[in-house]
């Protein structure tokens, strides 16, 4: 009798209802369409330092007449623009302006710099770059392009936006399932992939997200991540989804993020463990009063979350904190809600979402429910590919599930947990060691404000481990001796404990979601031939 697939059981999948109807639409366009007509006169956009508001059908307008005068400067429907805008409303109208006009945009990150701008520009061949109006931009722009062979067009974003009249438009012919929209992986390997989504694929995150946060029309959420990462396109399509607004934040700034928050009211807000760990340290220093009043969810993903940190933010903030499962190529791969337990949302990352068919796979294939492996994704939630297609054999299995390169397993009650990355897992002496457990009980000590676990290449064990530190503010770094202290106490194996310990002020990140970038410090200490501080027994 043939085994059966592990796979084709019924999946958990969160289920829940927003606050209110989530208005859906094949494309962006469409969907900015719908809510216009639906609530015109709702707020969609709150400038946070202004303070001035934009109503869902003044953003249609200004987008709309945006598109045309975008059109007369020569951007049509296929044409690839990248833009690179700080987090505003000028960047929200721009992005649905492309959408109308049906162009293949490319947003890349306003911290970027001429270097890594040129190098997204080679890349992605872009005809038009879109940059904001300020001098520095200008400067960074001309910088790039000047390493370039063939350059694009320049056209600034100041406060004169482009306009033209609506009426010089063509219809609007919309393609919810083509390539419109290329994100670079920012992040933590030293190549970036471009990674191919349609306005369904991000669109269906954002529904997902909506969901999730279980959000409705009197939400206040905010912006307050660089509006280019992929939850800028993501968090647009909840507010038109569902009918909020969100308060815009150019730059996140603790002291004056929760300043604004308190201001306007802010319901919910998100970004990742740097942002949750910096809104509670404000809260710490004014301990007399709730700084955030209104808040009833804290929202993100991205790099690892501390399971403490969720009765840290539920006791001194007052709210809720979900930390989900995503990434560049896959939006919003698993999430937790409001409503979930405690142990829920601390111990796992939530239940697969709609458009995610998920598998843990194995050295011998797919898994059952509760063995750890690689999790593996297909579904219209995934992008459809890399701008690079020689990357794609390697990206996708033979049933066309994508290799996310996490470790996993799913728990009986469908909720899945993460163990840690593929490329993570140091072998030592033929012993495979989780950077992400090891760096999990590092975060326990006090003296830690942030830890990375690596391997490093050694003669006799093929791999030694070694932990990098960032201190603690206010703290003395921490010794080798207190390192190996906290693992005895945590009755980890003698064999796992790091070889060596390196301290670092501050770690490498990355602009995005403040991932620790690996990569460089594995390349920063494999050179090392510094001996390990100390070698434990095993």
């Amino acid at each position: 009798m043939k085994a059966r697939d592990p796979t084709l059981r019924p999946q958990a999948r969160l289920q829940v209802q927003s606050r209110g109807r989530l208005l859906r639409a094949p494309t962006f366009w469409q969907l900015l369409q719908s809510r216009a007509a639906c609530t015109p006169h709702a707020t969609m956009l709150i400038d946070g330092e202004r303070g001035l508001r934009i109503t869902f059908a003044q953003v249609h307008d200004i987008a709309q007449r945006l598109a045309a005068g975008l059109h007369a400067l020569g951007i049509r429907s296929g044409s690839t623009v990248t833009w690179q805008l700080p987090t505003g409303s000028v960047a929200v109208v721009t992005a649905l302006a492309l959408a109308r006009l049906g162009a293949v945009q490319n947003p890349v990150i306003w911290l970027y710099g001429a270097r890594e701008l040129a190098t997204v520009l080679a890349r992605s061949q872009s005809q038009f770059l879109l940059i904001d109006g300020s001098d520095e931009a200008r400067q960074r722009a001309v910088d790039a392009m000047s390493t370039l062979c063939l350059a694009p067009a320049l056209i600034p974003m100041s406060d004169e936006l482009p306009q033209g009249e609506p009426s010089s438009l063509e219809p609007f012919a919309g393609d919810s399932d083509g390539a419109r929209w290329v994100y670079y992986t920012s992040g933590t390997t030293s190549q970036p992939k471009g990674a191919m989504h349609s306005d369904n694929t991000l669109m269906l995150g954002g529904l997902n997200l909506a969901r999730a946060m279980q959000v409705g029309s009197h939400d206040v959420g905010s912006i307050a991540f660089p509006y280019a990462h992929i939850g800028g396109a993501m968090y647009t399509a909840m507010l038109l989804a569902s009918g909020m607004s969100a308060v815009l934040v150019e730059r996140f700034q603790a002291a004056k993020a929760v300043r604004l928050f308190a201001h306007h009211r802010v319901t919910t807000t998100g970004g990742s463990t740097a942002h949750y760990q910096a809104l509670l340290a404000e809260q710490r220093g004014q301990p007399e009063r709730p700084l955030l009043p209104a808040m009833r969810l804290l929202c993100g993903g991205g790099a690892f979350c501390p399971a403490p940190l969720h009765e840290q933010v539920r006791a001194e903030l007052g709210c809720t904190l979900t930390h989900n499962y995503g990434m560049t190529e896959i939006p919003l791969i698993c999430a937790g809600t409001p409503s979930d337990s405690a142990e829920a949302l601390a111990g796992s990352c939530g239940l697969p979402v709609e458009g995610v068919e998920m598998r843990v796979v194995g050295k011998t294939g797919v898994l059952p429910s509760g063995a750890e492996g690689e999790i593996r994704v297909r579904g219209p939630a995934v992008f459809l590919g890399y701008t690079d297609q020689s990357l794609m054999t390697e990206a996708f299995d033979e049933d066309g599930f994508f290799r996310t390169g996490d470790l996993g397993r799913v728990r009986p009650d469908g909720r899945v947990v993460l163990t840690g990355r593929l490329k993570d897992v140091i072998i030592r002496k033929g012993e495979n060691i989780s950077a992400l457990e090891l760096e999990e009980i590092l975060q326990r000590h006090d003296k830690v404000a942030a830890a990375a676990v690596i391997g490093l290449p050694d003669a006799q064990r093929g791999e030694r481990v070694c932990a990098v530190i960032e201190p603690a503010p206010g703290q003395p770094p921490l010794t080798y001796e207190e390192m190996v202290g906290l693992f005895l106490s945590a009755r980890v194996m003698v064999q796992k404990i790091p070889e060596q310990l390196e301290i670092v002020d501050p770690l490498p990140r990355n602009d995005t979601m403040n991932k620790i970038l690996k990569h460089e410090l594995r390349a920063r200490f494999s050179s090392s031939e510094q001996p390990p501080l100390s070698q434990p027994s095993g």
